[in-house]
């Protein structure tokens, strides 16, 4: 059967996240489940808090007639307004549900804004590392992907931000905290950013949005997200509860624009008329319903930060070199080797599965997702003491 050349072409340049992981199935397969080490899925084995179980029982035992029909597209009022209450309590603008759109999780709100914002040929910029779905999203949509590459310490890069504006560009993805370093970007460089923006803004006379993917916002270790709408006014937040409430098989989040962004009733307008025509039609009625009192709940961070300090601790403590991510559950180290699928090959070797930093723009490194079991990362510990044996660490 024949496929487009453009989808062929993308396949076989498709998810080093989801190859690696089917490779991890065949080792499963050969050596057993407890002779493999898995660290490629941002799938979270942990559950989701107690709170979102008793609140599932209490909507099935209590149906409302005509709970699972249509709605505005843009989602439940109440669950708008529950949304934008919880965001209103950090950032200085006053957000309401009618700035919000619910949407089938973070991919679904991103391809939603892009389709809204893009031009045939227009420019967004992305910073590497990036997750590496941007690229097709952005290509959905007939726009052109510009990377950007971040500092030592993975941290937005100012002066090659600048350079890469162009009359063309007509958003910039920042992701904090980031898949796949787990950097928290600060408050003070999102305002230098929002600074910038405006200047370029101003010099081009065009409107450059800034799209704050934020799945990984409730997951950090003491370090504060900042709120992106104190700092960029033509700012747009993408997100989704996968992470946070642990629900990744749900495809349940929001897009939520900020009240100070230019037209933003119109591009409001757009936006839910873009969830609609995209197929997604609405999110999924019993997960609005299920989210909507949950919105101040998250699981427990300190679970991920005992799996961080575990992995983190053991191998920088074997001579591997990495930042120590501030929130979610990923760990970027520098490959030991000069060409890091040599390294990821040899991995294999100890049954321990990662992800290329060349998955991510940034050849070189390697991806760990912690959101494993406990146990699982004790068992892998001597793995990795032979593996950076090997490498000579």
């Amino acid at each position: 059967m024949a496929i487009s050349t453009k989808v062929n072409e993308c396949v076989k340049g498709a998810s080093w996240i989801r190859k690696m992981f089917e490779e991890g199935a065949a080792l499963r397969e050969q050596y057993g489940a407890d002779q493999v080490f898995d660290f490629t899925l941002g799938n979270p084995t942990i559950e989701p808090p107690a709170e979102l179980h008793e609140e599932l029982k209490q909507i099935a035992n209590n149906p409302v007639p005509g709970m699972h029909r249509y709605m505005n597209n843009a989602g439940f009022d109440e669950t708008r307004a529950a949304v934008a209450e919880v965001i209103a309590e950090n950032c200085t603008q006053p957000v309401t549900g009618n700035h919000v759109v619910m949407t089938c999780g973070a991919g679904a709100a991103l391809n939603v804004v892009l389709k809204t914002l893009l031009n045939p040929g227009d420019e967004v910029i992305i910073l590497t590392p990036f997750f590496v779905e941007y690229k097709f999203y952005i290509d959905n949509h007939q726009g052109i992907p510009v990377t950007v590459a971040t500092d030592d310490n993975f941290q937005p890069d100012l002066k090659a931000i600048g350079c890469a504006i162009s009359e063309r560009t007509k958003a910039i993805i920042i992701n904090s905290p980031n898949n796949p370093t787990g950097v928290i970007y600060p408050e003070e460089t999102l305002k230098a950013l929002g600074v910038l923006l405006k200047e370029k803004e101003q010099h081009f006379g065009t409107s450059i949005t800034a799209i704050s993917d934020e799945p990984y916002a409730k997951i950090s270790y003491g370090e504060e997200v900042p709120c992106i709408f104190n700092c960029v006014e033509n700012a747009v937040i993408v997100t989704s509860h996968s992470k946070d409430l642990a629900l990744p098989g749900e495809r349940i989040g929001y897009l939520a624009a900020n009240p100070a962004m230019t037209d933003v009733a119109l591009f409001m307008q757009g936006a839910i008329f873009c969830n609609r025509v995209l197929g997604f039609v609405n999110a999924p009625a019993l997960m609005q319903r299920l989210v909507t009192k949950l919105q101040h709940s998250s699981v427990d961070s300190e679970i991920y930060r005992r799996k961080r300090d575990l992995l983190y601790d053991k191998l920088t403590a074997l001579g591997f070199e990495m930042i120590k991510p501030g929130g979610g559950f990923y760990l970027f180290p520098k490959s030991p080797l000069t060409d890091e699928m040599e390294f990821i090959r040899l991995a294999q070797k100890y049954c321990i599965l990662l992800v290329p930093g060349s998955g991510f723009g940034v050849p070189g490194y390697f991806r760990i997702a912690y959101c494993v079991d406990d146990e699982m990362i004790e068992r892998s510990l001597p793995r990795w003491e032979e593996l950076a044996k090997e490498v000579g660490l």
